[in-house]
């Protein structure tokens, strides 16, 4: 079988007219030669001429006219050129080829025209598996053909008559999943569940758990009802808060966005005000002022106020200082949801909020066992200030990201906005539950956000990335990550490790530090002859998102080893130790990783 066309066909030439020809009626001449083909071919050939006019600058007439309207009606047809911020790939399988086609959106349906003759098995079916960023399409090879090609070109047909004219390049394809069953997505989102429990024990989210803990205490003597609905309200303001996080992902997602899990922190805007946040919330538990008694005079209330208002927006607070963390089995629940459709997406993200809200909610739930709590006394108000130490911790940790990102600038601007907070925070201690000096000091919080807010983006000017690690074992061998540098290790016949990172992603610096930067893990490093390349996704990138995606996965922390040759890469856990490393690099192929130092 070979490809062909019907009934009519459209080839635009280019003509160059040189400025020396004078304007006039030109003979333009063409031989064409083509092939009839049904069940047996049939040659055919003409000699052709027709005369048009040189030095015509408006739109054609009478005879000319019809050239016109037939590029009005056959011009839309033609192949355009692959987006330049599309991408496309190809392996070599068994039986064919693999292409993978990133679009930045699903795409269900595609077919490949070959532009040269003996290159694939024309008559086989092409199989098509839609990605969350394009598709993979598994094509198969002409029977005949020996040596790998070094580009497939040819057409590309995607649903809705979008023709592309491509010329796939080779590249790494990892092999399509199997279709997502029902029982794939309750999978997932049990693995949520379990993820969603155990975020409660990770350092950005047990502070604010347990502010909420002092404040069951604090109600232990109220009506059972009640405490009930502090831990419904509690459990709502989290499963809403999923629910916008999940719904603006996926909206800029459909927009042509590439983003992950975490993306807000990729924002300076949102790392300096998360970071104003918590640093006015740490004054008030540190005991300069009761955000409760001033702020009700005003309407308003917070986590710390003995209210539902108060217990909704604790659980708003924990999903906000949640997303840079990534608890274990979380990373292939959040990959697998945000490539399914935007029902299993959202349900599998319930059950990852409902997971975060089950130890708050089951106190609540159970007032009995309320009884094993310390009785309310003194002794609270001293941990609740003791409580702001892991508050200032956290913002510690967010102002280093923001120097990692913009440097020195903001974080100058920012330490201004906290004393404009701090000023703010003495005026509503000195005069609390006062009309007049509240207002001040919700004039001087506005200013403090002005100041954030302009110091993090007009003041400041990107920063690199992340500091290297010069002083920790093999901090040196790494390099920065590109798909194009996989592929040449992978060539070379070596392997290759990935450490998808981010300065904002704390579970990200703990397994750097206690495993990929030990003395054991980088002698085995070297033993096994690895290449080391490091994806920082601090900032926003679009490749490394694609990447992630391509492995099932939608945040970081991700760690990938790739073995030489076509075999799928291996992931390993989002919470390393240096035996989990090095086991997955004693069942590297010996002889490959000796052969190549």
């Amino acid at each position: 079988m070979d490809f062909g066309y019907e009934d009519e066909v459209l080839f635009p030439l280019t003509i160059q007219v040189a400025k020396t020809v004078k304007p006039g009626p030109v003979t333009l001449h063409a031989k064409a030669d083509w092939l009839v083909c049904r069940e047996v071919c049939i040659p055919g050939k003409a000699e052709l001429e027709i005369v048009r006019k040189i030095g015509s600058t408006n739109l054609p007439a009478s005879a000319e006219s019809s050239d016109y309207n037939l590029w009005l009606r056959l011009g839309s047809k033609i192949p355009d050129p692959f987006p330049s911020g599309a991408k496309i790939v190809f392996a070599p399988t068994a039986s064919g080829f693999r292409l993978a086609v990133t679009t930045g959106q699903r795409e269900a349906s595609a077919q490949f025209f070959p532009s040269e003759q003996n290159i694939l098995n024309n008559p086989a079916a092409q199989t098509v598996t839609p990605t969350a960023t394009g598709l993979i399409l598994e094509i198969q090879k002409d029977p005949n053909l020996a040596a790998k090609p070094a580009q497939l070109a040819g057409i590309l047909e995607l649903s809705g008559g979008r023709n592309y004219e491509i010329a796939a390049v080779p590249g790494t394809v990892a092999a399509p999943k199997p279709p997502t069953t029902a029982l794939d997505a309750v999978k997932a989102a049990g693995l949520a569940f379990l993820g969603g429990i155990i975020l409660n024990l990770m350092p950005c989210v047990f502070p604010v758990l347990f502010i909420k803990g002092l404040s069951l205490v604090q109600s232990s003597g109220e009506e059972k009802h009640k405490q009930r609905g502090h831990g419904l309200v509690y459990t709502l303001g989290i499963v809403v808060s999923f629910w916008v996080l999940v719904g603006a992902l996926l909206g800029l997602r459909a927009a042509g966005s590439t983003l992950g899990w975490g993306f807000q922190f990729q924002s300076p805007i949102f790392l300096g005000l998360m970071a104003s946040l918590l640093f006015f919330l740490g004054l008030s538990l540190a005991g300069q002022f009761e955000i409760g008694l001033t702020l009700t005079s005003a309407g308003g209330s917070l986590a710390q106020k003995q209210g539902y208002a108060g217990s909704f927006f604790t659980g708003v607070l924990a999903v906000i200082v949640a997303t840079p963390c990534t608890a274990p089995f979380m990373g292939a629940a959040v990959g697998f949801a945000l490539a399914q459709s935007a029902f299993v997406t959202f349900a599998i993200f319930t059950a990852l909020a409902l997971g975060l809200a089950l130890p708050y909610l089951l106190l609540t739930l159970q007032p009995a066992w309320t009884r094993l709590l310390p009785r309310p006394g003194a002794w609270m108000e001293v941990l609740k200030q003791a409580t702001a130490v892991p508050i200032f911790g956290t913002v510690i940790w967010l102002v280093w990201v923001l120097a990692q990102t913009r440097g020195a600038e903001a974080v100058a601007a920012l330490l201004a906005a906290f004393l404009l907070l701090a000023v703010a925070g003495w005026i509503m201690g000195r005069w609390p539950a006062k009309r007049i000096p509240t207002l001040a000091a919700g004039l001087v919080i506005v200013g403090a956000i002005a100041v954030c807010v302009y110091g993090v983006t007009a003041l400041a000017a990107p920063a690199t990335g992340a500091a290297a690690e010069t002083s920790s074992p093999g901090a040196t061998r790494w390099e920065p990550w590109s798909q194009a540098a996989v592929d040449k290790y992978r060539a070379a016949g070596r392997p290759v490790f990935v450490d998808f990172t981010a300065s904002w992603c704390l579970s990200c610096q703990v397994n750097e530090r206690v495993a990929l930067r030990t003395q054991q893990v980088d002698a085995a490093f070297q033993k096994a002859n690895v290449a080391l390349l490091k994806a920082d996704w601090t900032n926003r990138d679009d490749a490394i998102a694609n990447a992630l995606t391509s492995l099932g996965r939608s945040g970081v922390p991700a760690y990938v080893l790739y073995a030489p040759g076509n075999d799928a890469p291996t992931l390993l856990p989002e919470a390393l130790t240096p035996g989990i490393v090095t086991d997955a690099l004693t069942k590297l192929p010996a002889a490959t990783s000796a052969s190549n130092r």
